[in-house]
């Protein structure tokens, strides 16, 4: 049985970290830990969180051996192997400072950005071919909001009836 030995500080951090935690995961593991230190069984925690024992036990183990760090730290997810995002924070500058100004400036034949567009001028002017995820997901971490164009019919004049007729 894995049984977790806390101090009433660490309880409290524990408790408080559970209640701020910006991952669900890491809530999910401080839950584990604190029922563990109560005393609860790792099958029961595990079937009321919907993982396997398995699973409670590495959480458990995990925590025990990152001691010497932060309470966030030890409950954090293990870094993910894989290619790293490549667009991430470097096409951010690149947009900010084409965005305010008028696309047929740089020869494009539109009034206004779009990120499909943004994409071309990316893959054109800096050589960084993007998707257009990519492109909406910087617009959104820049805080740029646009609507589209609304296009609005002439209004009539004051003397249209004379002119008509009337």
């Amino acid at each position: 049985m894995a049984r977790v030995i806390l101090s009433a500080r660490q309880r409290s951090t524990l408790e408080d970290f559970m209640l701020h935690a910006s991952s669900a995961k890491e809530r999910c593991r401080a839950q584990a830990v604190l029922w563990l230190a109560e005393g609860e069984s790792v099958e029961q925690i595990a079937e009321l969180l919907h993982v396997s024992r398995q699973t409670v036990y590495n959480w458990t183990e995990r925590f025990e051996q990152r001691q010497g760090i932060d309470l966030g730290s030890r409950l954090a997810d293990a870094p993910r192997p894989g290619r790293p995002p490549t667009a991430l924070g470097i096409i951010d500058p690149l947009i900010a400072e084409v965005i305010d100004g008028d696309p047929r400036d740089l020869g494009y034949h539109s009034t206004v950005w779009t990120a499909p567009l943004l994409g071309e001028y990316l893959k054109q002017m800096h050589g960084i071919a993007v998707s257009r995820k990519s492109v909406s997901s910087a617009i959104a971490r820049l805080g740029i909001r646009w609507k589209r164009p609304r296009y609005q019919l002439a209004r009539r004049s004051a003397t249209w009836r004379q002119s008509k007729g009337g």
